[in-house]
């Protein structure tokens, strides 16, 4: 790259419009939010220290999240800017100014400083990796022959919030970006034959429903505080929020008229706060017991103190004091600690104030830790004769990768981690270059089709020039586009149509795993139930590794039932696993029918999508379908799913020394996979996942 030519062109930011748009558009104020004030305050918090590293708001929908962090920016002073700059350089601090500044000032120009607002800038979750981290300016390539960088989000997020509504359904390659990014402060570039990098210092802010999924743990770690939040109960603050709101949407100058008292007043609590900042005095006292509670407390590595120590001087400053004191830090550690607790999807942990008060007071006072643990409250298994039990899920066991769900050629529209899809769609990898299908709607590679166009420069400008009007829907020879005359100059490459080459993308989407479960009487002999609740939990480990969707079916009884709806959650599925009760009679058929039809409703909505049903059962069946035998009636459901191609997977749960292998001659029916649940562990899943059922073979316990 010629470090000569201005890189970045004149034209600053392509997201530069927005932030015009955005100082027009009303925004609910801030202070006029009901009730949240946790969330309120852990935003605030971010305000006064920028530096803190972010905020994870994770609750149910309809909970005011994204309506929080938009009024967040109006409380926020408005900082000076460099005019001009794609990056929103600080004039004052010199050291940091990115390389268009620093090419100014080297032209001895003038840099002129401007006010705005601190700037939010979304990141959608289908963006394309060239549109957050930037690419190549197209216009300057071709018609001028200059590798000129096209800033992306990254670069209009320098110096502002950067916010990711449903953060968790962001694909991993993006992912992986924005941790580089969050972590130096920097966005490096290096693609297409440039090379690029441009200060990237924002604050972060994510929101989430947790039933759609949860966050890889690196990226988790990395929102400084985390806040739950739930819907409002009382009807009289549900009425306030309604009111509010169509007051605002009725009249939005007139609502914010009103509350511009409030909020001038929050704003000042903030530029005072971040004023007072520096004057605020964290003791060793104060260090030591922040440190002592993350040991105790298991705070896997040290950003947790680091954020508490932040969150706490914070705290201290917004309360207009310049002593940290045990309730800074008390409340620092639940906004800081909560999400940092949990180390697996199926924990639980909660960071309870009443256990948090007492660790506070026992550090204060230099006790030891006591030795005494709780014993594991036991659900009953609803012994004395009842009909249902339930039984709690045994240790889960290390069953090994399910096999992999996704239709290659299918489309790409969820992200996972399961298989690779090529042609991934514009949110995919670029990962390399070919040639574009007659009448294909493509995403030109310019690096691969300017190498293409190369060794042709010279001829193609000898050649007489033309002015074709050009095609509907084809890319046209640019040696003279329309309306341009044969005195103008040519472009600095000429491309033709055999030269234009397309990008493709690979991803990762993930896939749907159906359980489908034997939960009648005979499950409960031997406590079987309890191992195979054991057995599903450790392949739901692996289905959250993936980013699958999960779904679980039951049959007992009269028929069968869709216990959870596919969803993204394995929390979730390991709660209706653990509640699902045992007994009764065994409609195996009516399971099967029921997995068939919960498929196909699914490949409807994402027919990107090739399932894994996960059938447990014994293989007996006692309740007849249609008046029809019941085992005549498993076998020609299995049979079904055997003709449309549906993956699946027979576990086989029968005990005891006589066994009728009829679990096993419905794999056959099925065409699937075999494993007994004796034998269930990571080597026997392996090797029959790895096997190629096909109806009729023989088919042997995996030993």
């Amino acid at each position: 790259m010629n470090t000569s030519q201005d890189p970045f062109g004149a034209r600053g930011s392509p997201l530069s419009n927005q932030y015009s748009a955005y100082k027009t558009r009303h925004v609910f104020p801030f202070t006029a939010l009901v009730g949240q004030d946790r969330m309120k305050l852990a935003l605030a918090l971010n305000a006064i220290n920028p530096t803190l590293g972010g905020v994870l708001v994770r609750g149910e929908k309809g909970t005011a999240k994204s309506t929080a962090v938009r009024a967040l920016a109006g409380l926020l002073p408005r900082i000076p800017v460099v005019q001009g700059c794609p990056y929103s350089c600080d004039p004052q601090i010199p050291d940091i100014l990115c390389n268009f500044c620093q090419v100014r000032l080297a032209k001895r120009e003038m840099l002129i400083s401007v006010t705005r607002m601190v700037p939010v800038v979304d990141l959608p979750v289908g963006a394309t990796e060239d549109r957050v981290v930037g690419t190549i300016d197209l216009e300057q390539a071709i018609q001028h022959g200059e590798r000129r960088f096209e800033p992306g989000i990254l670069a209009a997020a320098n110096r502002g919030i950067l916010y990711i509504d449903e953060v968790n359904l962001l694909s991993d390659h993006l992912v992986d970006v924005l941790l580089d990014a969050a972590a130096m402060g920097v966005n490096v570039v290096e693609r297409e034959g440039i090379s690029v990098s441009h200060p990237a210092r924002f604050m972060l802010i994510g929101t989430m429903n947790p039933e759609e999924g949860d966050l890889r743990p690196q990226l988790l770690d990395r929102f400084a505080l985390g806040v739950e939040v739930q819907g409002i109960s009382d009807p009289s603050l549900r009425a306030e929020v309604v009111r509010r709101r169509i007051a605002f949407e009725a009249d939005p100058p007139g609502f914010l008229a009103r509350w511009a008292q409030a909020e001038a007043a929050e704003q000042a609590r903030v530029v005072a706060a971040q004023e007072l900042l520096p004057q605020v005095v964290l003791d060793e006292d104060m260090l030591t017991l922040i440190t002592r509670l993350c040991a105790e407390l298991q705070v896997d590595g040290l950003r947790g103190d680091i954020v508490m120590y932040k969150a706490a001087c914070a705290l201290a400053a917004y309360g207009g004091r310049i002593a940290v004191t045990d309730g800074d830090v008390r409340t620092a550690a639940e906004l800081a600690l909560t999400h940092r607790l949990r180390r697996g999807p199926f924990e639980h942990t909660q960071l309870d104030q009443e256990v948090l008060n007492r660790s506070i007071e026992r550090l204060r006072s230099g006790e030891a830790e006591s030795d005494e643990s709780e014993e594991p409250e036991e659900r009953s298994n609803g012994g004395g004769g009842a009909p249902d039990q339930v039984f709690q899920p045994g240790e889960p066991r290390p069953v090994g990768p399910l096999p992999a769900t996704t239709e290659r050629d299918a489309p790409f529209q969820q992200f996972g981690r399961r298989g690779p899809v090529t042609d991934a769609g514009p949110t995919g990898q670029y990962v390399y270059s070919a040639i574009p299908k007659p009448g294909e709607h493509i995403e030109l590679a310019l690096d691969a089709t300017v190498r293409a166009a190369a060794p042709y420069q010279r001829r193609r400008r000898l050649e007489p020039r033309t002015s074709a009007p050009p095609s509907p829907g084809r890319l046209t020879p640019p040696t003279l586009p329309a309306g341009r005359a044969a005195s103008d100059p040519l472009p600095a490459i000429l491309i033709r149509p055999q030269d234009v080459r397309r990008k493709v993308r690979q991803g990762k989407a993930g896939g749907l795993v159906l359980f489908v479960v034997d939960s009648s009487g005979s499950m409960g002999a031997e406590r079987r139930m309890e191992a195979a609740k054991g057995a599903i939990l450790g392949m739901l480990m692996d289905a959250y590794q993936k980013r699958d969707q999960v779904g679980l079916i039951a049959f007992r009884g009269a028929g069968a039932q869709e216990v959870l709806p596919p969803t993204s959650s394995v929390d979730i599925a390991e709660r209706r696993l653990a509640e699902l009760p045992t007994g009764g009679r065994t409609p195996l058929a009516h399971g099967l029918r029921q997995g068939l039809e919960t498929i196909r409703r699914t490949r409807a909505e994402r027919n990107r999508t090739a399932p894994l049903l996960v059938l447990l059962s014994d293989g007996r069946a006692n309740v007849p379908l249609n008046g029809s035998d019941p085992q005549d009636a498993a076998r020609r459901a299995a049979r079904e799913l055997a003709i449309r191609g549906i993956q699946s997977l027979v576990i086989d749960s029968e005990g005891g020394r006589l066994r009728l292998g009829l679990a096993c001659d419905l794999s056959r029916e099925m065409g699937a996979r075999y494993v007994h649940l004796d034998d269930l562990h990571a080597g026997a899943l392996m090797r029959a996942v790895r096997s190629e059922p096909t109806r009729g073979s023989s088919h042997r316990r995996a030993r």
